[in-house]
């Protein structure tokens, strides 16, 4: 009986060399998988996360019309109740969106889980990316809230006079916040730096913001301040959206060019929360 010839071995199985990246390009199921957790975070939590928000702004719907709202008050054209409205949606979404991405990276540090987010094969932008859409999907659901709450409040019309810049504006106010919490959450070091944030910078800043006043009320020193601050573009943009008015300037091109320059200054606040991500600076350390 002839010899068989001998079977050839299996080829040895080449490894790419260490620190070789595998995957090219976005990782999109790493990406979703994180912008998933995220939402679901906030979302097993929902009563406190979306619905509280929504029963807080309401409450200062209810305050501010009964004390400044009677005898008829008209501002921009419209009764009180309808003006501000659009500013209180604006501002909880805003606020919303702060608080949820300036969590996600402050938790893990303090309860030394950050190493989940560290470790999958995610690149710094993927990883900003997820927790701002995340933070993003949250303002967007409580200004649906919100909205759904004014809507059916008496006295208050809720129309769309430009519907470009009630999505414009609500999600670039929305961005805004949310890598300033992401940024912010790189930065503290326990919850109490976070709410230092959250009290001294972002609660003054919007509530300063012409979310209950037109700013020509204003001496011209406290307009130019108020010019200062983006959160006044973003309210009085979104506002524009439902009122087709606004305190931004006289025309339509200066909200146009408002709603330019929001989204300048969100590119560069992402490039600036992008560095300092990529850097390290108190994560990896």
């Amino acid at each position: 009986m002839a010899d068989q010839a001998p079977a050839t071995a299996a080829p040895a199985r080449e490894f790419a060399p260490k620190g070789e990246p595998q995957i090219t390009g976005i990782n999109r199921i790493g990406l979703w998988s994180l912008y998933i957790k995220e939402c679901r975070r906030f979302l097993k939590v929902q009563t406190q996360t979306v619905w509280a928000p929504a029963v807080t702004t309401l409450l200062f719907l209810v305050i501010f019309t009964v004390a400044l709202g009677r005898g008829g008050r008209e501002v921009l054209g419209v009764n009180f109740g309808t003006f501000v409205a659009p500013g209180l949606i604006m501002m909880g979404m805003m606020q919303n969106a702060f608080a949820n991405s300036s969590f996600s990276l402050l938790a893990g540090k303090l309860q030394g889980t950050i190493i989940d987010l560290l470790m999958p094969p995610l690149s710094e932008a993927e990883l900003m990316i997820g927790i701002v859409m995340a933070a993003i999907t949250r303002a967007v659901m409580v200004g649906g809230a919100v909205g759904l709450a004014m809507w059916l409040y008496p006295g208050v019309d809720l129309h769309l006079a430009h519907p470009w810049a009630v999505v414009w504006f609500g999600l670039m106010g929305a961005a805004m916040l949310a890598i300033v919490g992401l940024l912010a959450s790189i930065w503290a070091e326990k919850f109490d730096h976070n709410a230092a944030i959250t009290n001294f910078i972002v609660a003054p800043l919007s509530l300063l913001s012409g979310t209950f006043y037109v700013i020509s009320n204003l001496s011209p020193f406290f307009q130019a301040i108020s010019k200062a601050n983006p959160f006044f573009y973003m309210i009085s943009g979104f506002r524009f959206g439902f009122l087709g008015e606004s305190d931004i300037g006289n025309t339509n091109a200066d909200v146009v060019s408002a709603a330019i320059g929001v989204g300048v200054l969100n590119l560069v606040l992402g490039f600036i929360t992008y560095r300092v991500l990529k850097s390290g600076w108190k994560i990896k350390s």
